[in-house]
This record gives structure tokens, C-alpha cells and sequence, in this order.
């Protein structure tokens, strides 16, 4: 088949195209190259084997000549990450919503009707949860009050009561948190009208944590992994924020690529319809477990968490920190917890032949912005002046 695939230069969209490549398709690739993502402004190296179109999904007259003979268009394309305030929502809205838009009127001009389109996981919100007497409850938004005094999970929104996590099904109210959440419902929703007014047929592919080769680098619009990863290559510990315990199903690049590989091939059983799909691993982690599993490659662990009950869980806890540290590495407290929790974290650590310090921080998110953050650091003079480097930076 001749497949139009947008953002063919992307981390997912190169994967996507390699897959659909050695299927046997002919693939039209379309890229804006966005310096979020491409910051030389040139195509990486991977999209040497396809052909690439360098434009706007947003420009009508270069789609109109792109598909024509096309059977499928697989959309990648588009503004990640969660943003960093409402300034970002033009951009998520003009490349993600109206991009789409743009690109479903060039289709039904074509005659084309069939679209592959990448969402995401985001579009569920906080996710699924349950009380052990309301049952399944949809929790508020966080309260500030709350993060501040270390209690992150959600309560019930009826009683209060400590909920209990569970997976989420593609049926699952959409209940977007985010600029981007917000604009991948919107893609969703946009597609579907036009395949009801088309007749033509939609895959929604829901990406949950996308890990694996040519992630995006540490910039903020990555993902856990992607910061976790650019931290190592760097020399620098991982930073599990809050209590480490947030949940995520962190899925492969090259299973993402087959999934998308898969819906190019397969029409969905119903025209004139939206089909999302859930792409994951359908085994979830805490964020901490993805650190204890990168810290196996890494001296120098940094914990930010809040409070002595969640280092202790970070760090010693079933598949805590130590489990991955080898002899000779360092765990970095830079929470505010008590000196009796050091001590006996160091002792555990030392019979593991690893070391820890105390390094509480001071300052907060201004003095981070202005490289001025105070970092208070106690312990072996030797396992200090290794990490020095580190807190200097």
C-alpha cells in the first residue's frame, strides 16, 4: 500500500516507518522538523532509507499533491510533552487540532478514508480508580495542600479514603489534564466526525510511556524515560521526584511500530467509526522501579522525594534503589528527613558496599531557574568530593 506517514522523523515515526518499510509499503513521509524535536533543523540520519517531504501538515496544497494515490495516512505528527504553562496552548492547538483539521479536509478532498492516528494514553487523566466502599470512583485534580505535605496518591472524592489503582479499559471517560492531553482529545474527536460524515474508518493508537532508541532528548517536553536516560548519559543520577510511586505502563518503540504496522494492514470491523486502542505493555510500573532498573547503570542515585517514610520506600523498599546499585555507588538524599533515617539507610547501603549522603537542597524552583540552588551535603569526605561534580552542576 502507498502510506502517507506524518512526523517521519520523529522518535516513533522513524520506528513506524522502518516497520511499515520492511512490510513492503511505499511510504510518503511528511516532517516539519520542529526544533522541540530537531533542534539543527535537519533530518536525522535515520530517515536517509525514505523519502521525506520537508513541510507544514498544516499547509492544504502540499497535502493535496502528497495523497494523491495514497491509501492510508498513518498521522505522528505533532507537539508533545505536557508543556510548561497556558503560554504553550496556541502551539499545542494550532499543530495538533488544527493540523488534523487541515489534514482530514486534504484527505476528503482525495478521496482518502482510511487514517491511522496517534494518540495517547493522556486522554484518560489521573486514570482508574476504585474505593473499597464507593467502587469506582473518578478522583479531583490534586490539591496543592495535599502534594505539599507528601500525600500524592488521590483520595476518594466521597469519603476521603486511600484509593485503589486500576487498569484502564478503552472505554474509560476521557478527562484530559494538560494542554497536550486536551489537544489529543480534540484530535480524537475531530477524527471521528470526519469518519462519521466520510464513512471512512479511524485507529486511534493510545501510546502509554514509549520508550527505546532515538527518544527525544532531556528537554521538557520528555517523557520519564527520556529524562531518565539523558541524566545517565550525562554522568548524572536519575531523579525520582515526589514519593516514586506513580504508575506507568512503559511500552517499546518497536512494539508501538508493529501495533501502528498492524492498523495500516487492518481496516476496523465498522465504517464511519473511531476504534482507540490501548498500546502497552499491560504490566505497569512505579516510576521508582524504572529507577531502581536504570540505577543498575549508574554510581549516583539523587532522591528528591518528600519525607522520611517515602526515601525509605524509594530506597529500601521491594524493588528499591538498593536492589539496583552496585557495590561502590551512591544514594544522595536531598530531602529534608530526619538524621536517624540517614544513619540507618548508610547502614543498610554499607553491607551493599554503597554509600550515602545527605544532601538536602534549599532555594526551591527559582533558585534552580537561576543556577543558584543550595546544596547542603553531609557524609564520607571521599563519596562527597565524587559527587561534587554532580551538585555543582
Amino acid at each position: 500500500m502507498r502510506i502517507l506517514l506524518t512526523g517521519i522523523a520523529g522518535f516513533i515515526g522513524s520506528h513506524v516507518a522502518d516497520a511499515l518499510a520492511g512490510r513492503g509499503h511505499e511510504i510518503i513521509g511528511l516532517d516539519a522538523l520542529l526544533p522541540e524535536a530537531h533542534a539543527t533543523g535537519k533530518p536525522p540520519q535515520w530517515t536517509r532509507d525514505h523519502r521525506l517531504v520537508v513541510g507544514d501538515v498544516r499547509d492544504p496544497d502540499l497535502l493535496s499533491g502528497l495523497l494523491r494515490g495514497v491509501d492510508v495516512v498513518c498521522h505522528q505528527a505533532a507537539v508533545v510533552g505536557h508543556g510548561l504553562d497556558p503560554s504553550d496552548a496556541p502551539r499545542y492547538a494550532g499543530h495538533n487540532d488544527y493540523g488534523t483539521a487541515v489534514l482530514l479536509a486534504a484527505m476528503h478532498d482525495a478521496g482518502v478514508r482510511r487514517l491511522v492516528l496517534a494518540s495517547s494514553m493522556v486522554v484518560y487523566g489521573e486514570g482508574r480508580y476504585a474505593c473499597a466502599e464507593h467502587g469506582e470512583v473518578r478522583p479531583g485534580a490534586r490539591r496543592p495542600a495535599d502534594v505539599a505535605a507528601g500525600r500524592f496518591e488521590p483520595p476518594c472524592p466521597w469519603c476521603g479514603a486511600q484509593l485503589r489503582w486500576l487498569t484502564v479499559p478503552e472505554d474509560a471517560p476521557l478527562d484530559p489534564r494538560s494542554l497536550y492531553a486536551a489537544s489529543k482529545v480534540a484530535q480524537e474527536h475531530l477524527a471521528a466526525a470526519w469518519a462519521r460524515q466520510t464513512g471512512g474508518t479511524v485507529w486511534a493508537l493510545r501510546y502509554h510511556n514509549v520508550y527505546g532508541a532515538r527518544m527525544p532528548r532531556d528537554t521538557p517536553y520528555s517523557g520519564v524515560a527520556a529524562l531518565f536516560r539523558s541524566a545517565l548519559e550525562r554522568g548524572e543520577a536519575p531523579t525520582v521526584l515526589e514519593d516514586g510511586r506513580q504508575r506507568r505502563d512503559f511500552v517499546h518503540v518497536r512494539d508501538v511500530a508493529e501495533a501502528n504496522a498492524l492498523a495500516v494492514e487492518a481496516r476496523p470491523a465498522e465504517d464511519g467509526a473511531l476504534v482507540a486502542v490501548n498500546i502497552c505493555s499491560g504490566q505497569p510500573h512505579t516510576v521508582g522501579e524504572l529507577a531502581t532498573e536504570l540505577a543498575a547503570a549508574s554510581d549516583l542515585v539523587c532522591l528528591c522525594v518528600v519525607g522520611d517514610a517515602d526515601v525509605e520506600e524509594v530506597a529500601t523498599g521491594e524493588n528499591g534503589v538498593l536492589t539496583g546499585l552496585e557495590p561502590g555507588g551512591v544514594i544522595a538524599i536531598h530531602s529534608t528527613v530526619h538524621p536517624k533515617t540517614c544513619h540507618a539507610l548508610a547502614k543498610r547501603a554499607a553491607a551493599q558496599g554503597v554509600s550515602v549522603i545527605d544532601a538536602p537542597v534549599s532555594g526551591g524552583a527559582p533558585a534552580v531557574t537561576e543556577r543558584r540552588l543550595l546544596v547542603m551535603v553531609g557524609g564520607d569526605a571521599d563519596v562527597v568530593e565524587r559527587c561534587r561534580p554532580v551538585f555543582e552542576s
